[in-house]
């Protein structure tokens, strides 16, 4: 298939693995800041290919990991509603709260549907106007503005009774996080590409020059990622520091300002938990005060929540990138994708899941 079957190339990934191993000259740690990127490397094993020079480091790029717990705990707590049509993508369904998941909620007769687009949200609310349909908008700046295009329609419409409980969360801040942190081990990032096809990669750029690091956003295929390694491997060798779009053919410098205009207009960026890490300030969006009516979690009552989390997933360590999940004592055993103790083991860009999956140590 043009501009896929090139990027798979088997040959070309084989010279890329080469040129790699002959610039290498010393340990390096580089972390690939998205779950995408993770499921791509443990799927095509470039893991197990590169130099042992080399480390690969999973980072907090799952939106539906860092959603906090309390969040998650609203959520359940409006689904299980008589009144609310509770929508959601797919991979929400099952992430655990400190005692349910949506599909419990579901089992005990909870209206939950899983849903490929907002719009299908929107398409429920008119289909029942005496119910409440509410979604449950999660994602980083690549899903977030189809989600605030489905809030500016329907207020547009006047749909009462759609409301969003949003967890939108923002990459640039999550890379300083790791990079401040006094444990830090990340010394150059591949940035993830679809974020930067519609953000664009100006704001990583001062973060590059005060960290003093290399910043490569890349795509998804084995030669993509391949060809950022090489690319985060050259600039760390000579000490090169700055942000070089290797996914030219998505990503521009200003990204899609169609899209960054629609975020803006109906979501405002604050101070946001990320669950298993803390509070990351300028990380989250929230809905607009002019659009309150819209926002599920002041629509709706739901106090009196306890969280609890698991005393022995370390989740958080994974999604700053310093322990890998084979190093969790519960891998593959108390926790496991049908019986998951944390976020990371579930989703389908979790680090966890992706070990589980792809068969690395301790399941071997």
């Amino acid at each position: 298939m043009k501009h896929l079957d090139e990027y798979r190339d088997p040959q070309l990934a084989r010279t890329l693995l080469g040129r790699i191993a002959e610039t290498v000259t010393r340990p390096w740690t580089i972390m690939e800041i998205c779950g995408g990127q993770t499921h791509s490397i443990m799927r095509h094993g470039i893991d197990q290919l590169l130099p042992q020079e080399i480390t690969l480091v999973h980072g907090p790029g799952c939106p539906v990991c860092v959603t906090p717990l309390e969040k998650i705990d609203r959520a359940l707590a409006i689904a299980a509603r008589e009144d609310v049509i509770f929508t959601s993508f797919g991979d929400m369904l099952r992430v655990p709260g400190s005692h349910d998941d949506l599909f419990r909620i579901k089992s005990r007769g909870g209206d939950v549907r899983m849903v490929y687009s907002p719009l299908e949200s929107l398409n429920i609310a008119r289909e029942n106007p005496d119910k409440n349909v509410v979604f449950f908008a999660v994602g980083f700046e690549t899903t977030a503005p189809g989600n605030a295009m489905a809030l500016k329609q329907a207020a547009a419409e006047g749909l009462q009774n759609y409301s969003q409980i949003v967890s939108h969360v923002l990459v640039p801040p999550a890379m300083e996080a790791i990079l401040s942190s006094p444990t830090n081990q990340v010394q150059g990032f591949l940035a993830a590409g679809h974020v930067c096809a519609i953000m664009g990669w100006d704001e990583y750029a001062p973060i590059a020059k005060k960290y003093q690091v290399p910043i490569v956003p890349t795509g998804f295929e084995p030669v993509d990622l391949l060809d950022g390694i090489l690319r985060s491997v050259e600039m760390l060798e000579t000490g090169e520091i700055g942000v070089d779009n290797r996914y030219q053919r998505i990503v521009q410098r200003e990204g899609n300002p169609a899209a960054r205009a629609v975020i803006d207009e109906v979501y405002t960026r604050g101070d946001c938990k990320w669950r298993g890490i803390g509070t990351i300030p300028g990380s989250g969006l929230g809905i607009r005060a002019e659009l309150a009516g819209f926002d599920a979690e002041k629509k709706f009552e739901v106090g009196g929540i306890d969280t609890e989390e698991s005393e022995v997933c370390i989740a958080g360590e994974i999604l700053q990138g310093l322990k890998k999940p084979d190093e969790c004592p519960a891998f593959g055993k108390e926790c496991t994708p049908l019986n998951p103790l944390g976020a990371t083991m579930v989703s389908s860009e979790g680090a966890c899941a992706a070990y589980h999956k792809y068969a690395r140590k301790g399941l071997l």
